[in-house]
């Protein structure tokens, strides 16, 4: 089986879904490798099983956060979990490479904070974060990060 890069992620308000899309096309544009992505959002909505990873992947992460100020007071993740149970399930976590983050900056140092959890909880590294849609410059930035991890696997 020919190697691919997978890119896992969930989107609830189609910032991210767009990010990964444009990131995808870059990707495409940049190696011969297929790639792969996976909705997580849409395993839940379409009520399948979630599966054991066989390949590497990285994450995309929003930030949907409920109480607390990213530093002292608590936070509880929302609307998200269904990527931290896809990572989780059957050690996927040990495929990934490592987790992107998106959020708003506005919400100071609640931006990314769950991407930053996710590494934490997981025991892979935060890649990179992009605010809301991202910029070209982020799918770039991005991209050839990714194209370096996949390079050296």
């Amino acid at each position: 089986m020919a190697p691919s890069i997978t890119l896992v992620y969930i989107s609830l308000s189609g910032n991210t879904q767009s990010f990964v899309k444009r990131l995808k096309a870059y990707l495409e544009s940049k190696t011969s490798l297929p790639i792969k992505t996976i909705n997580v959002k849409d395993l839940v909505k379409e009520q399948e099983d979630f599966f054991a990873m066989t390949d590497y992947y990285v994450a995309f992460l929003p930030t949907y956060l409920e109480g607390g100020n990213g530093l002292d007071s608590g936070d509880v993740e929302i609307l998200t979990t269904p990527l931290r149970d896809f990572i989780a399930f059957a050690d996927n976590y040990r495929y990934c490479y490592g987790i992107v983050g998106s959020g708003n900056k506005n919400f100071n140092n609640q931006y990314c904070l769950t991407a930053k959890q996710y590494s934490e909880a997981f025991g892979f590294p935060m890649l990179d974060d992009f605010e809301l849609r991202g910029l070209t410059d982020d799918v770039e930035r991005i991209g050839e990060k990714i194209l370096k991890l996949y390079a050296a696997a």
